[in-house]
C-alpha cells in the first residue's frame, strides 16, 4: 500500500438517506424508525435528564444553599498582577486591565486586592479597593480613584422606617 492509496475509499460527505421514499429504496414506509412505539412518532422526545422512569439523578442529590442571581458580579484583580503587568507611571483602569486579559469576563464591579507588593506608582481606577491594597498603592507612590457603582442594598426598609410604637 501506497500513502496515495490510503484516502480512496474515504469520502468526506456520505450522501444522505432518502427516508420514505418507497421500497425499493430499502429505507421506505417506516423509515428506518420501526413499528410503533415512541421513537417512531413525530415530534417524540424525552428530556435530557429522562431515566426511564427512575427519579432522575438530579431530583435525588439533596438541595443546599442558595444562589442569589441578582448579586452583582465583582472581579477581583490583586496588587501582584498590575506589579507584573504594568509599568511605572501607568493609567490602570477597566480597559487597560481587559487589554492586558487581567478582568475578561463582563462583570458588574471591579475590585483591587492587596495580595502581593507594589513597587510602581500606578494611577488605579476601579469600583473598590481592600484596605491593603489602598495602603500598597499609595506607599508606592500611586493614586486610587474609585468608580461609583451600584446602590448599596438597604436591608429591612420597613422595619426602620415604622416609627416605635408603644404597647397599651
Amino acid at each position: 500500500m501506497n500513502l496515495n492509496e490510503v484516502n480512496e475509499g474515504i469520502t468526506k460527505f456520505r450522501p444522505r438517506k432518502r427516508l420514505g421514499r418507497g421500497p425499493g429504496s430499502g429505507q421506505g414506509k417506516t423509515g428506518g424508525r420501526g413499528h410503533k412505539g415512541q421513537r417512531s412518532r413525530p415530534g417524540r422526545g424525552q428530556s435530557v435528564v429522562f431515566q426511564g422512569g427512575t427519579m432522575p439523578l438530579f431530583r435525588r442529590q439533596p438541595k443546599r444553599g442558595f444562589t442569589n442571581s441578582f448579586a452583582p458580579v465583582v472581579v477581583s484583580v490583586n496588587v501582584r498582577d498590575l506589579e507584573r503587568e504594568f509599568s511605572a507611571g501607568d493609567v490602570v483602569n477597566a480597559e487597560t486591565m481587559r487589554a492586558r486579559n487581567l478582568a475578561k469576563r463582563t462583570y458588574d464591579q471591579l475590585k483591587i486586592l492587596g495580595t502581593g507588593e507594589l513597587t510602581k506608582a500606578l494611577q488605579v481606577t476601579a469600583h473598590q479597593f481592600s484596605e491593603s491594597a489602598k495602603v500598597k498603592i499609595e506607599q508606592a507612590g500611586g493614586s486610587i480613584t474609585i468608580l461609583p457603582g451600584p446602590a448599596p442594598v438597604v436591608k429591612n426598609k420597613q422595619r426602620s422606617a415604622k416609627p416605635a410604637t408603644a404597647k397599651r
